[in-house]
């Protein structure tokens, strides 16, 4: 219930994807898993820590994840903490997308303590997007739909990978103000750029670049959902990626100028739109074989 209770409190939509679009057998995981990460996500955002603490703070969150899978779980846990304990020891199953999800955000977290407060090389910022995408990704199938999940691969990425692009142009005044810079320093430095330069006509054409490049994995991601067998996991990744649609249609809108918030996202119209949206995606769904839907 705590797990349950940190969820809801960060996304209402996380949490009633979960409740109602998981397994089963792997809701309370879920929960545990989103609230986890969460937690050691706000922990290293937080402005009143120094950069020391932080780093010493991830180590030892990194520590704890590798001590788990050695089965060497230490006492003296905090209830958070606890929360990654228990996820571990209930993973019984050989390279599991849980530990997949695990050990890919945990190194996401990494990349963003390393690269706070500095410029990022394009190479960074790209398996940035790599390392979110493929634990986002490998989250979705354990949790949804896991005895009918698609086969490891770069293609099981395309799901969420339009998505993670929209999100850090979402998050991108939040980001700078917390010494996160989203856009390549090769980028900045070849425009004459500061990170947060969001008027600044060089800032909107690489926005648009990005939203560009979100469109085409949009659409080869909702190709690869079409052919899911579990009806819940493709209601959970139409659901996703309409969220970032929604948002790639308002940067759009906006002539590519990034604003500090959306809160017209969170508005009747908007629910309306994505409601219409996930339900013409699933009627149009041709799953390979509709036999083995999930009922």
């Amino acid at each position: 219930s705590q797990a349950a209770a940190m969820t809801r409190a960060a996304s209402k939509q996380t949490y009633y994807t979960i409740r109602f679009l998981a397994d089963r057998e792997r809701v309370a995981d879920a929960y545990r898993a989103y609230a986890y990460f969460r937690w050691v996500d706000d922990r290293l955002d937080d402005a009143a820590e120094p950069p020391a603490a932080r780093a010493a703070f991830l180590a030892r969150q990194q520590w704890l994840l590798d001590a788990g899978y050695r089965g060497q779980m230490p006492g003296g846990l905090a209830a958070e903490e606890r929360l990654l304990a228990e996820l571990v020891a209930g993973d019984t199953e050989a390279d599991s997308g849980l530990q997949g999800y695990l050990r890919n955000m945990m190194a996401v977290m990494a990349l963003d303590v390393e690269r706070r407060g500095r410029a990022t090389s394009a190479a960074d910022l790209a398996r940035h997007t790599d390392l979110l995408a493929t634990a986002v990704s490998d989250a979705l199938f354990h949790f949804i739909g896991h005895d009918k999940q698609p086969p490891r691969g770069a293609e099981r990425s395309l799901v969420v990978r339009g998505a993670c692009i929209i999100h850090m142009l979402r998050d991108a005044h939040e980001d700078v103000a917390l010494g996160y810079v989203n856009v390549p320093a090769e980028y900045l430095a070849l425009h004459g750029l500061a990170g947060d330069d969001f008027d600044a006509p060089a800032y909107r054409q690489w926005v648009r670049e990005r939203v560009t490049m979100a469109r085409a994995y949009f659409r080869e991601g909702r190709e690869h959902i079409a052919r899911l067998a579990n009806a819940r996991c493709r209601l959970a990744g139409y659901a996703y990626i309409v969220r970032f649609e929604w948002l790639a249609r308002a940067i759009e809108r906006d002539h590519f100028r990034l604003r500090p918030a959306y809160p017209e996202r969170k508005s009747a119209a908007a629910a309306l739109w994505m409601a219409g949206q996930v339900l013409r995606s699933m009627q149009s769904a041709v799953p390979h074989s509709r036999s083995q839907d999930d009922r």
